[in-house]
């Protein structure tokens, strides 16, 4: 559904929020003035259209889906706002017509600091999806300060600097402090029995109150604007007079630093105690405030908690939110008097689990010391629920102390999440075809034996609207002539396009677009590498997050092997190849940081010996976000997909490179297995092991020398 608004009418409110909440004429204003006045119409606009869609689902009974994730890689909001209500055309017109160009004004809006690589952009479509299909869905995240970092290559190193997002990201917030719930951390656990009843108090704990704010969520074509709650992290009283009198200043404001290091970063570094139960405090504080604010709301419009199942929808994104099982238990069981069958009966028909990874260090671990001393009363209950999972596991392995081990909520000194969301959720789902076969023969071989029917797959997916209409939006216009517009609604049409297989006409407007769109990346790259890319290159693109499994480093093997083979024979016949890197590497993660100093090393290198005529670039871009993205994206000729198989989960970028035209360089990894079971052999380029043979490999013994040996080109490379 358009939103019924004119270009006369959108000046007149932006110039009323120039006046009357900067106290400057239209005329006056700056340019970040003007830019945080259209926002804050847009905003006012769907926060009014969202009190009539709360309205109709109320009306309908609707179920509540809450979706929790500790990321949400959402980009910029602002075009995305306008494409979704159908008023770029005007909105554009109504900026203009104060004198500044639209694109000035996007750019003023940085990306919400609020994710960092796939699995925070796989909720962010999510959001996009569920709003457009007329769900009514609400996010649950953490307000970060700072997000994940901003990227600085500074002599080929990797540099974090806080990223100020909120400085102008923070005028699509919703204050709603009247919302405000109460986190405890630490403390003694008190229970008392009366009446057959446990009574259960905590006192001495740390007290920290998380404040909501909450961006809305447009979809396209669509009435329906939901809701991304983030949590703000806040001392009960910021200042200590009584302290600050006795001359203990810097005591007099610790608590209030206590409670705003939560929300200062996503994922703080863990490789020390430190940083461990920071991410432990993260997590529970989100997930307790949503909880509570999820139970708040069912209450407000039923009579009790007994139905929550039939009206509510709670799923966890990875293991980060998995505290949310025991702190609904927690609730039921000390706040709203139910007995622990009851609430386990509601509490595992409530809550599902994505799992996103099939890595060991991945699936989430806590000590048990750390996890008893910060949450005692969640300690409690996960000891009652393990207890008895150990003893569906003993009931289904008997005499199996191997099994029932491995599957243990509480091992070995740890608190392991994916066990208890095992034990609890109603769906396991993996987020590609190889993946869930992997959990399901593998990484939770024995859990999937015992309930089958639990396990599903659900392939991750993407906004095509995002990365093609508005990322794109001369293949769009190009897709809206050949087969109209309703691919934007319903993807499967662009099958239509098949028609016009080999037609020769489309085939050169095609070409013609890209390289419009590569000449838009080089002008990227120039202005912020200062390195000159021959557009007429082939565009060679690597951007995600840096990891080892992920074999960037291969990639970059691989170009220096072409150098080396230049530099062999100068008059060799390469065709011109411009490669791309753009990932950001964990701050504590050094063989990533190493990495990417390699390759800016070797760009370097090739970019600047004149032996190589220009016929080999490689440049690596910082700060890898999503609004360069669909910069790169529309750009690029080639996708490297090239992880060890067996340990992509899924990917999405593949996805967003191929609907906009680039061919796969890949693995049978992840989704790479689905793609290319549709496109075919002459579409896609594989290489590489399989996922078995893989683990054959490891089963049989690695060892890398023998290669380093026996192959003289890796041999020279090393």
């Amino acid at each position: 559904m358009k939103f019924n608004i004119t270009q006369k009418e959108i000046e007149n409110h932006i110039s009323g929020v120039l006046t009357s909440y900067f106290g400057v004429k239209p005329e006056d204003a700056s340019k970040a003035q003007i830019y945080r006045a259209t926002c804050m119409v847009i905003r006012d606009l769907l926060t009014s259209e969202r009190v009539n869609f709360k309205k109709k689902c109320r009306a309908q009974n609707a179920k509540q889906v809450y979706y929790m994730s500790m990321e949400f890689l959402l980009g910029r909001s602002l075009r995305n706002h306008l494409f979704n209500m159908g008023i770029i055309d005007e909105a554009t017109k109504a900026v203009e017509s104060f004198g500044v160009k639209m694109d000035e004004i996007y750019a003023f809006e940085p990306d919400a600091g609020l994710g960092n690589g796939g699995l925070g952009r796989l909720a962010a479509a999510y959001m996009d999806s569920l709003t457009s299909c007329d769900y009514a869905a609400n996010g649950f995240c953490i307000l970060y300060d700072y997000g994940i970092f901003k990227q600085v290559i500074v002599d080929g190193w990797q540099l974090e600097q806080p990223d100020d997002w909120l400085k102008m990201g923070d005028v699509w917030l919703n204050p709603r402090p009247e919302e405000t719930y109460q986190v405890k951390f630490g403390g003694v656990v008190e229970q008392n029995w009366q009446d057959g009843k446990l009574s259960v108090t905590q006192r001495d704990c740390t007290v920290v109150n998380a404040v909501p704010y909450d961006m809305n969520v447009s979809g396209y074509d669509t009435s329906a604007v939901n809701r991304l709650r983030l949590w703000k992290s806040q001392a009960p009283q910021d200042f200590d007079m009584d302290m600050f009198s006795k001359g203990e200043y810097i005591k007099a404001s610790a608590a209030k630093a206590m409670a705003e290091s939560i929300n200062k970063v996503l994922y703080p570094a863990d490789d020390h105690i430190e940083g461990k139960s920071l991410r432990l405090k993260q997590q529970y504080f989100f997930v307790s405030a949503s909880i509570q604010s999820i139970l708040r709301r069912h209450l407000k419009f039923n009579p009790s908690l007994d139905n929550l199942a039939d009206r509510v929808a709670i799923h966890i994104n990875d293991t980060h939110p998995t505290l949310c099982i025991p702190e609904l238990m927690r609730l039921l069981l000390d706040e709203y008097g139910y007995g622990w069958d009851q609430a386990w009966d509601i509490t595992t028909h409530v809550i599902s689990y994505t799992n996103h990874t099939v890595m060991a260090e991945a699936l989430e671990k806590w000590p048990q010391s750390l996890f008893q001393s910060l949450l005692p009363r969640i300690y409690q209950i996960v000891q009652e629920i393990n207890q008895r999972f150990c003893g569906e596991l003993w009931a289904y392995y008997p005499n199996n102390w191997d099994v029932v081990n491995r599957n243990a909520i509480l091992a070995n000194g740890q608190v392991k999440m994916a066990n208890l969301c095992l034990a609890t959720s109603h769906t396991i789902n993996g987020v590609s075809a190889l993946h869930s076969d992997i959990l399901k023969n593998d990484v939770f071989a024995d859990y999937y034996r015992m309930h089958p029917e639990k396990f599903t797959n659900v392939t991750n997916g993407i906004t095509h609207r995002r990365w093609v209409a508005q990322a794109n939006p001369r293949l769009a216009s190009l897709l809206n002539d050949l087969i109209g517009d309703g691919w934007l609604k319903d993807a499967d049409k662009l099958q239509d396009l098949q028609k016009y297989m080999g037609d020769r006409h489309v085939l050169d407007r095609l070409a013609d677009i890209k390289l419009q769109n590569k000449q838009d990346l080089a002008k990227y790259i120039l202005e912020h590498n200062g390195v000159e890319v021959d557009p007429s290159s082939i565009f060679d693109v690597q951007v995600k997050r840096l990891h080892e499994y992920k074999r960037q480093l291969l990639n970059a093997l691989n170009i220096l092997d072409l150098y080396l083979q230049i530099k062999e024979n100068p008059n060799i016949d390469i065709h011109p190849r411009t490669f791309i890197f753009g990932a950001k590497a964990a701050s504590a993660y050094y063989m990533a940081k190493q990495i990417i100093r390699f390759i800016c090393a070797l760009g370097d290198l090739v970019n600047n010996d004149p032996d190589v005529k220009g016929r080999l670039k490689v440049v690596f871009l910082e700060n890898y976000r999503v609004s360069l993205a669909e910069i790169i994206m529309p750009a690029a000729e080639v996708s490297e997909q090239i992880s060890l198989a067996g340990k992509e989960a899924s990917g999405t970028g593949n996805m967003k490179f191929m609907i906009n035209g680039a061919l796969t360089i890949g693995t049978l990894d992840g989704a790479n297995v689905e793609i290319h079971s549709e496109v075919g052999d002459g579409n896609i380029f594989l290489f590489g092991m399989l996922a078995n043979e893989v683990e054959d490999l490891w089963r049989r013994g690695y060892n890398p020398s023998h290669y380093y040996q026996t192959n003289p080109r890796i041999k020279r490379l090393i």
